[in-house]
């Protein structure tokens, strides 16, 4: 009877738990879409040239490719949940950045900043495998993948409203409140993990050739149409990340303790499901750059609608509500 009167607590302990580590990636989902509204205004609002402006978002991208590998190795070295605070100070501090932002180079800063904290989902993932009985895993694993697709959902219209009857900065400041609010919950209901760290050496030459070759694919995609796509310029930096990445997958496969474990990656059912999530992550991520910008064009270009943020951040906001009524509530359990 004594283990009978104390499964609802643990399972009332373990609901905290997905919903608190839900809503950090519901967060880091906002962080990553609230600046999409603004694209087509970025180059006024930062004085920049179009191409200059894009960083705002490459920078984004570019920190959350280094920092979720990163993260997960430091994680499993120096504790989750520890790392999991560190992501979302992250995102607190870059939204800070860009708040007080006026200019492109601080905007770049905190956007690069809070890319940092793309790490949140899969941190959050791993410690639920460490805390959550196993029946109980594939949905709540399931609620924290879809937490992506609630954030882009919600994100969307509200940071276009937002963007259109406020300030700009306001979108920041918000970012920073919630994910200060996300810091507590974890604070308050994340237990740290009953899984020993896992003692070894981080591999720094791996985090920086990573950092190299995504730096020069980027640059290269984000001023190829500026510098002209066969120019010296835009077809060295496509080398130079070729070359890189290489000798970075030379290394991988060499040291003792990998950033990323190339081996388990180049399994089938490992690839291929890698593979799959590239295509579907790029084809979401195109669409969610390239609609807002067609939507809200004048008609006077020939193919924009003229339609306000806030029709935009409308009409991007079913893909995301689809994700959220398809992932399963925390509660549910696996049928055997």
């Amino acid at each position: 009877m004594g283990n009978l009167d104390t499964r609802p607590a643990a399972g009332s302990r373990s609901n905290l738990v997905v919903m608190a580590l839900a809503f950090g990636g519901i967060v880091v989902a906002l962080m990553q879409t609230l600046i999409i509204p603004l694209i087509p205004q970025l180059p006024k609002l930062l004085n920049a040239s179009a191409a200059d402006a894009s960083w705002a978002i490459t920078a984004t991208l570019l920190a959350a490719a280094v920092a979720t590998p990163t993260v997960g190795r430091l994680g499993d070295m120096y504790g989750k949940r520890r790392m999991l605070l560190f992501s979302v100070a992250m995102l607190v501090a870059g939204s800070v950045v860009a708040g007080l932002s006026h200019s492109l180079l601080p905007m770049i800063i905190g956007r690069a900043l809070q890319g940092l904290a793309s790490g949140v989902i899969p941190l959050g993932i791993s410690i639920m495998r460490d805390e959550l009985p196993l029946e109980r895993l594939g949905s709540a694993t399931a609620l924290m993948s879809a937490s992506l697709g609630v954030g882009g959902a919600l994100g969307l219209p509200a940071a276009a409203l937002l963007a259109q009857y406020t300030d700009w900065h306001v979108l920041f400041w918000t970012s920073a409140g919630l994910g200060a609010v996300a810091a507590v919950l974890v604070l308050l209901v994340v237990p740290a993990s009953q899984v020993s760290a896992t003692p070894g050496r981080f591999d720094v030459p791996g985090a920086i050739g990573l950092s190299a070759a995504l730096l020069c694919l980027l640059l290269a995609i984000s001023k190829g149409a500026e510098w002209h796509w066969t120019s010296g310029r835009t077809l060295g930096l496509f080398g130079a990340a070729l070359v890189v990445l290489l000798l970075w997958g030379w290394w991988e496969l060499r040291t003792r303790q990998p950033l990323v474990d190339l081996r388990t990656t180049a399994r089938r059912q490992v690839l291929l499901t890698n593979i799959a999530s590239v295509v579907f992550g790029f084809a979401m991520f195109a669409m969610s750059l390239v609609l807002p910008q067609l939507i809200q064009l004048p008609k006077a270009t020939g193919f924009g609608l003229g339609q306000s943020m806030l029709v935009a951040g409308l009409i991007m906001a079913p893909s995301g509500l689809v994700m959220m009524a398809m992932a399963p509530p925390p509660g549910a359990r696996r049928s055997r």
